[in-house]
């Protein structure tokens, strides 16, 4: 087997496993989360994918959105990846902040030096980790969603609005709505993709819907009370996007609550249950 695994529980009757991997693209070993309900045990499960937020690691979902009864209940897989490479020789942010570097690979395909050679989420989450899961687990790989929060709201956006035919559903959590328009984005999309901001539009889910790309649906929690709404998360631009492109959007704006995963863990039965009347 081509993974090693790292951790492994019992969990509402399926298990909770975290797998670590060589990673070809990132060149360094990259870890995942997997719950897989009682039902993987006697046939392959639709998968829902949830990429998670600057600062965090595969176990941040894990441990706290509370999401594994629901996903026992209607026998859906749920993988959390990691945020960012990690490990000796993968540059991190110099300065050591929060919002670049490890915690902060933002989803892309690094182009620009030092972070070229180590910082390609994109095409691990695109290609690499699903070809290893659709081999290695018992899952199906024609009944896929994806889901995430914050730079990981970003990340489901885009990588959904690339890859319309792989994701049945999609939905998110205070998503950074346009990297594009924020000082979360602008910083990293520099440092990692370089000056020219017409590169940037692949990663910018407002710019891809502007561009043409499209979903049949999609549904967004975001809280009121978020300290990051107004500066970074813009969920205006995202509901002004769909609108001009006639591009079905429940946005929901929760009141009073912010950007932590009490937040999430209120909303997740709600997402997990929208995605699993997709997946069938």
């Amino acid at each position: 087997m081509a993974l090693d695994i790292v951790s492994r529980s019992k969990c509402f009757g399926g298990t909770q496993t975290t797998y670590r991997h060589a990673s070809a693209e990132t060149r360094c070993d990259m870890r995942f989360s997997v719950f897989a309900p009682p039902h993987a045990e006697r046939e392959a499960v639709p998968v829902v994918w949830f990429l998670s937020g600057l600062t965090c690691t595969e176990e941040n979902f894990t441990v706290k959105a509370g999401a594994q009864r629901v996903a026992a209940e209607r026998g859906l897989m749920l993988i959390a990846p990691d945020t960012s490479p990690r490990g000796e020789g993968v540059p991190g942010d110099p300065a050591g902040s929060y919002d670049f570097g490890f915690g902060a690979g933002f989803y892309v395909d690094a182009t620009q030096a030092p972070w070229s050679t180590n910082y390609r989420m994109r095409s691990w989450l695109e290609h690499e980790l699903p070809g290893l899961v659709g081999r290695e687990l018992p899952v199906d790989m024609m009944r896929q969603g994806i889901m995430g929060h914050s730079m990981g709201g970003h990340g489901a956006l885009t990588l959904a609005l690339r890859e319309p035919s792989r994701f049945a559903s999609v939905s998110a959590f205070a998503p950074i709505a346009s990297p594009m328009n924020c000082s979360w984005g602008e910083k990293a999309f520099t440092r990692y993709l370089g000056p020219n901001r017409t590169m940037w539009r692949t990663y910018d889910a407002c710019a891809l819907i502007e561009d043409g790309a499209r979903l049949p649906g999609l549904l967004v929690d975001q809280g009121t009370a978020d300290g990051f709404l107004a500066a970074q998360l813009k969920p205006e631009l995202l509901e002004a996007a769909c609108e001009a492109a006639r591009m079905p959007l429940t946005l929901r704006r929760q009141d009073g609550y912010d950007h932590s995963y009490f937040f999430i863990a209120g909303f997740i039965a709600d997402h997990l249950r929208w995605h699993a009347e997709r997946l069938g």
